[in-house]
Formats: C-alpha cells, structure tokens, sequence
C-alpha cells in the first residue's frame, strides 16, 4: 500500500516530493544512526512522506520523547493520520517547514534536539531552502543535528552556510543512491 501511494504523490506532486520511491530500510537506518534516544526529548521530521523514517524513530525513542512531523503534502499527511493515530507523543502537522518556528511556539516546545528531514533541496526554489534552513539552525538545540539526505551534493554549499561541520555519507542500497549529510549546530 504505501510504495504505490507513494509513487502516485510522486506524479501528481514531484516538486515536493522529490523521488519516485520511498527510501530503503538502509537509508532510513543511516538517517537516525546519529540519534541519541536516550536523550532526545524532541525530534522534528520533516517531510516524512509514508513515515519511512518515522516507524524506525518510533520504534526506538524514549516513551516520553515528543516527535513532531511536519508534512506539507495533503496525500502524506492523512496517510500518517491513519498510519500512526494510536500513537502517544506524536504530533502531526499539515504545514510547511518554512513554519517550524510558530508550530513549536504553539505546541510549547523551546527547542529541539534532532531534525530529520526528507524535504528535496535540490528541488525546492532556493528562498524556501534557505528560509527552512535559517530556521532550523535557530530552533535546534546547542550542538543539535539537523540530519538530511540528498541525492545529490547540488545543495552542499547552501547547507553549509547555515552548518558549517557536516560529515557526509553514502548510501547505495537505495534507488538512487542517496548522500546523508549529518549537520551539527555550533554555537559560538
């Protein structure tokens, strides 16, 4: 159910969504590897499609760690409803990550610890790249990750404006290869 779903958002959306199909269980398994669930209060995914990332963030976060997902795409965001309604802790939004700073103010979150994202930069117009970038810098925590993956290093260069210590990695084993780029937050 959700790789055809998915693939039908990709034609009718494939601006936003980026990809034909959903990432592989080793790039979601990259995406979260830096994640330290033991102390992560609050994780932000944004664009979370079908909830790929999300099912393997679920599955291994604290029982009081709130994860909020920020889903621009209408399809994805009531396929999520459904898919994960059972779920305490869990905030899904019908929104733009442009607006992560009004949806934590709402919700009373002062800052977050991790953000995953699975937005296409390459795609998106450049104001909406930065805009989303400059904001996630100011929402994360002191030495918060801002983690995403690209397909390619197009974007590298404005992601580096606002994270200037990525380390990058490869994934293969998915179609197409995907780079993660796991960018820390450093304050001075």
């Amino acid at each position: 159910m959700k790789e055809p779903f998915f693939i039908f958002q990709y034609l009718t959306n494939p601006r936003s969504v980026g990809a034909i199909f959903p990432s592989s269980k080793y790039l979601s398994e990259k995406m979260i590897e830096a994640i330290n669930f033991e102390n992560a209060e609050y994780i932000v995914e944004y664009g979370p499609g079908t909830g790929v990332f999300t099912e393997k963030i679920l599955k291994r976060r604290k029982a009081d760690t709130k994860i909020i997902l920020v889903e621009n795409n209408n399809g994805f965001y009531f396929f999520l409803k459904r898919r994960f309604c059972n779920e305490p802790n869990l905030i899904i939004i019908n929104s733009s990550a442009e607006n992560i700073e009004q949806i934590l103010y709402y919700y009373q979150i002062p800052n977050v610890d991790y953000i995953i994202s699975g937005l296409p930069f390459t795609s998106l117009p450049t104001l909406i790249s930065n805009k989303i970038l400059l904001k996630s810098v100011k929402v994360l925590k002191e030495n918060g990750l801002f983690v995403t993956f690209q397909y390619t290093k197009l974007k590298m260069d404005l992601i580096k404006q606002c994270f200037p210590e990525i380390k990058i990695k490869r994934e293969f084993r998915n179609i197409p290869p995907a780079y993660i780029f796991n960018c820390k937050k450093i304050t001075d």
